[in-house]
């Protein structure tokens, strides 16, 4: 169901794939153990929600504003590549898993640097 509620930054793909992402850790950390509840799984999930919210929040101001706040998106999306190598590592996914976080998070990194190039040469 569509929301009746429009906010431009939805329209960036960048954006819905870091949706996508968030959502695909958010079910991952669901199978990690209780005891990781204030370690890791919450750092992962943290930071893959990071992403769509930087993107989110600095869309509406300046472009060099943007741009910062895409940086620091840029930056949790790396910390996600982190965080899921010390949950395959620590058994809590799989190397398939892993691989596909990686995948997305190559992904949308080259994603970020683009518009980031794309609003520095505008």
């Amino acid at each position: 169901m569509k929301s009746n509620y429009y906010f431009k930054f939805e329209d960036l793909h960048v954006y819905q794939k870091a949706i996508v992402f968030g959502e695909l850790v958010n079910k991952q950390i669901e199978m990690f153990p209780k005891h990781e509840v204030y370690k890791l799984s919450s750092q992962f999930i943290r930071a893959a929600d990071s992403i769509a919210f930087n993107i989110a929040e600095g869309s509406g101001s300046t472009d060099a504003n943007f741009n910062r706040y895409l940086k620091m998106a840029w930056d949790s999306s790396h910390e996600c590549v982190a965080a899921s190598t010390k949950a395959r590592l620590r058994g809590y996914i799989t190397f398939e898993e892993d691989e596909e976080n990686r995948k997305m998070v190559t992904e949308i990194s080259k994603m970020i640097s683009a518009l980031r190039r794309h609003l520095n040469n505008k």
